[in-house]
């Protein structure tokens, strides 16, 4: 079973931080991890995406487990900030695709 998510509004590099606590977890084990995780933006993200991913599944999920997570970059945003004597740097924002696969264990 696989799902994804793109376009999410969060640096590859932190969202992989979260990601990282779950991988070849149980579902069940990963959801609970993701609830008490400190980064409850990415966190929360990534819970509703396996939910989705369980919704999609129509079936019980005791057996299952997180058998690979990827994190990519996705597109990144270029923003122009004003800086001192009339010029400008450039800020990347990035985005990142996160795709989720689980299987029976």
């Amino acid at each position: 079973i696989v799902a994804s998510l793109k376009g999410f509004r969060i640096s590859p590099r932190k969202i992989r931080l979260v990601v990282n606590l779950i991988r070849n977890k149980e579902i069940n084990v990963a959801l609970t991890i993701l609830s008490f995780c400190n980064k409850k933006r990415c966190a929360l993200n990534i819970k509703k995406l396996i939910l989705s991913l369980l919704s999609n599944w129509e079936k019980k999920y005791n057996n299952l487990y997180i058998k690979k997570i990827i994190v990519d970059q996705g597109k990144i945003m270029k923003r122009i900030r004003p800086v001192p004597q009339g010029k400008s740097h450039r800020i990347k924002k990035k985005l990142s695709n996160i795709t989720i696969f689980v299987d029976k264990k």
